[in-house]
């Protein structure tokens, strides 16, 4: 199977977890923008995929993007290609681009078991902590890599272009 194969509709994702779900076991969804891939996001997903038995990863459009105020000039890799590398990973089963700001619509259609985040958030302050209770979800905090962000990437660049 190749990596764009595993990029699907979110009514495609749900159709796919629905059909898993029982042979395989909890569904585990997260999200993200994953514009450059690193190291923290690899071992992010492969902490969320061994909680269950499916991984759905949720990558923003880019108009979601940008509705989160990542900058000017964010993404900077388009979402197909950012969805593609992100379904390349072996711990990644499928990936759905949704364009909405938050992921409440694809949790709902897509109803994981588990929804994962990183340590930065709490999960009382998930704004999409609603949409995992009304699924019967729950909301697992991954361990934050420390160190590594698209942001810090992107600052060590433009030092590096003034030098």
């Amino acid at each position: 199977m190749h990596a764009a194969d595993k990029v699907l509709s979110r009514h495609d994702a749900a159709a796919r977890a629905a059909d898993l779900r029982v042979a395989r076991g909890p569904v585990v969804f997260t999200n993200g923008v994953f514009d450059l891939l690193h190291v923290g996001h690899v071992r992010y997903l492969e902490y969320a995929r061994a909680l269950g038995g499916l991984l759905i990863v949720g990558v923003n459009s880019d108009a979601s993007v940008r509705l989160l105020g990542k900058g000017p000039n964010r993404p900077i890799v388009p979402q197909a290609e950012r969805a593609e590398v992100v379904a390349a990973l072996a711990c990644v089963d499928f990936v759905c681009i949704f364009d909405e700001e938050r992921p409440d619509a694809t949790i709902l259609q897509i109803k994981p078991e588990i929804h994962v985040k990183s340590a930065q958030y709490r999960p009382d302050d998930l704004p999409e902590a609603a949409a995992v209770r009304e699924v019967g979800g729950r909301i697992i905090i991954a361990p934050h890599v420390d160190g590594w962000s698209t942001t810090d990437i992107v600052a060590k660049l433009r030092a590096q272009d003034r030098v």
